[in-house]
């Protein structure tokens, strides 16, 4: 069996606060890490109500300190919105604080609309052109020192943090395999160019110092419930905030309904079901052979599990019925 990973992507069901939130991703955390995950990531989105991890670094910090054994790491840190020196001292202080356990995950979108994108880079003039080269800036910042270097990372030189490059598209899946990174496609909610980016990916990548062969994670939606209609209804709230996202009124994250037609139209539902087309939904078995059928026709090197579920004790016990594939 692959290894199985998390995505948290710090959730704020309605009828809960921000403190609520970090709480649960503790608590989630602390799970994952005693049955037997590989890794825990956070997202960094911005001007989101329903969405709690825009401070990315300071969330994973929080969760390795309550956490002894799984990786925590950012899936991702969205670097147009940053300086990679200020990244660099970042993770290069999470990689300090919690040795061999720290990722970072690298987007080139914002993570936000684009007037919060101004707001976040006020009179920086850097843009998504320049993700190649930050990336490589980025690098030298965790390598050694080479002689003259004028600006280093404080933490961060020396501590070669693995990098990762994150992706919807065939440009990520490029970058990537130029490069010589994994990569890691986001297909629980953009799984259109899934086959071609992973191919693509695989064809043309190029071994580096980081990486021998391409390693390939693919992100997957799982809803797991004692039974198929629970779980279907639980499923109804990341339904209703991808409708919101469609109106443009993200909101928190909607408690679970008896009957989405009730609430969407058939041009909104059509947009989520294939935007949410990565999903596996049912009771144990069905969860259980899903995930092996996903797994057996795309062939990745991991999969990274995520649940966004309004009720907390119900994503746990989803993740806790996934984690029965994890050989021990």
């Amino acid at each position: 069996m692959i290894p199985l990973s998390i995505l948290d992507l710090a959730p704020v069901p309605s009828g809960s606060t921000i403190s609520d939130s970090f709480a649960n991703s503790k608590a989630l955390a602390q799970q994952a890490d005693a049955l037997g995950y590989h890794r825990y990531w956070l997202a960094e989105h911005h001007n989101m109500p329903g969405i709690a991890s825009a401070a990315t670094s300071l969330l994973i910090s929080h969760l390795a300190a309550a956490t002894s054994r799984i990786r925590l790491g950012a899936g991702g840190i969205m670097l147009p919105n940053h300086s990679p020196l200020v990244i660099a001292e970042q993770f290069g202080t999470l990689a300090t604080l919690y040795p061999n356990r720290i990722d970072l995950g690298l987007g080139r979108a914002p993570g936000s609309d684009q007037q919060t994108a101004r707001a976040l880079r006020r009179n920086r003039m850097e843009t998504e052109d320049q993700f190649p080269s930050d990336i490589l800036e980025l690098q030298q910042y965790f390598g050694p020192v080479k002689p003259n270097q004028a600006v280093q990372a404080v933490p961060g030189q020396h501590l070669h943090v693995p990098l990762w490059i994150l992706g919807s598209s065939l440009y990520g899946a490029q970058l990537a395999a130029h490069l010589g990174l994994p990569y890691a496609f986001a297909s629980h909610f953009a799984p259109a160019m899934l086959e071609q980016a992973a191919a693509l990916y695989r064809r043309e990548f190029k071994p580096s110092a980081q990486l021998d062969k391409p390693y390939l994670m693919l992100a997957l939606n799982v809803f797991a419930a004692d039974t198929t209609a629970e779980a279907q209804r639980l499923f109804t709230s990341p339904q209703q905030q991808f409708v919101n996202l469609v109106r443009g009124v993200p909101g928190l994250l909607p408690a679970p309904v008896e009957d989405m037609d009730q609430i969407w139209q058939a041009h909104e539902k059509s947009y989520v079901e294939k935007a949410l087309a990565c999903s596996v939904i049912g009771n144990p078995a069905e969860v259980k052979q899903g995930i092996l059928n996903f797994i057996a026709t795309h062939q990745p090197d991991e999969l990274m599990l995520t649940a966004m579920m309004h009720d907390p004790k119900a994503r746990q016990y989803s993740f806790q019925i996934a984690s029965e594939l994890i050989t021990r």
